[in-house]
């Protein structure tokens, strides 16, 4: 099962089209997902502060900014 992580923050309009990405493809791959907001921690902040949302797939940064469907699923087949 694969671990995505999405860095984000309240108000980002862009994080919310991600996050409603993720929502709707959970079911056609395996991972779970889960999102940490940037600004409950000032070091996460700091370093993701003008490119949220972040998405990392198994550890490792997938995307930034935006992120289709398609891209997604090929980023995550390419982990296996």
């Amino acid at each position: 099962m694969h671990e995505v992580v999405v860095y984000s923050r309240k108000g980002c309009h862009l994080c919310d089209v991600v996050k409603e990405t993720l929502a709707q493809i959970r079911d056609e791959a395996q991972f779970v997902w889960r999102e940490v907001d940037i600004d409950a921690d000032p070091e996460l902040r700091q370093k993701y502060n003008d490119e949220v949302p972040v998405v990392f797939i198994d550890g490792r940064k997938a995307f930034k900014y935006r992120m289709e469907k398609r891209q997604f699923l090929r980023a995550l087949a390419g982990r296996d």
